[in-house]
């Protein structure tokens, strides 16, 4: 049987990977979160002190590692040199590293290498920024989920207030908007919502009605 695959792209805070996650998992296919890889490169990068700004540094840092996702007892683990990393990606910093370096074609080309070869194997949801532009260009389905800068920004401080940590609302609305204009404005890759891709605004949906509209959606290209 034919490999299945399902690109969501969006902007960040759009609740790409939690929709994608769930999704996977009822459907039975791989979930592979791109941002994931992303932010264990650029935790490995911080991590070995090499300077972001310096594209040869980071690429030939980048170079020198081995990157693998794997699976243990149904969750993703994002593996960098054999050491699992997954535990130490979702900090700020981490999240404006990756998206540094996200910005560099030949960093984007290894792992766009990595996760056209995972999706050849087998049937996968991938989330990110250029998964229907780029990375599966012939998905059999492609999703852009967004949502307004303001609810993306409520949602990010709910989850900070959650963790007790301090927090600013217009600060995190203000980095939401910086990082959309880097993801859509940068040379490699940018951030498009593709010609063929479903539209899903997530503003005034919960999460069971944005998957609801993904079922519907995956079932007129299985049928």
């Amino acid at each position: 049987m034919k490999a299945v695959s399902i690109a969501i792209d969006g902007p960040a805070g759009a609740g790409k990977s939690t929709i994608a996650k769930r999704v996977a998992k009822e459907l039975g296919y791989i979930y592979i979160d791109t941002g994931a890889m992303y932010r264990a490169l650029g935790y490995s990068l911080i991590k070995d002190g090499v300077n972001l700004d310096d594209e040869a540094k980071v690429v030939e840092n980048c170079r020198g590692k081995e990157l693998k996702i794997e699976y243990r007892d149904g969750l993703q683990h994002v593996i960098v040199n054999d050491e699992d990393v997954t535990g130490m990606i979702r900090t700020d910093e981490v999240g404006s590293a990756a998206s540094k370096i996200s910005a560099y074609k030949e960093v984007r080309a290894l792992l766009v290498s990595i996760q056209q070869k995972m999706a050849e194997k087998e049937s996968v949801v991938m989330d990110g920024r250029d998964i229907g532009s780029v990375v599966l260009p012939n998905a059999t389905l492609k999703i852009y989920l967004t949502a307004s800068v303001e609810e993306r920004a409520k949602r990010r401080y709910a989850e900070y207030m959650e963790k007790g940590q301090e927090c600013d609302l217009e600060q995190i609305k203000k980095d939401i908007e910086e990082r959309d204009h880097r993801d859509m404005t940068r040379e490699n890759s940018p951030l498009v919502c593709v010609p063929d891709a479903h539209i899903i605004d997530s503003s005034f949906l919960n999460i069971d009605q944005v998957c609801a509209e993904m079922f519907k959606l995956v079932e007129t290209v299985k049928s």
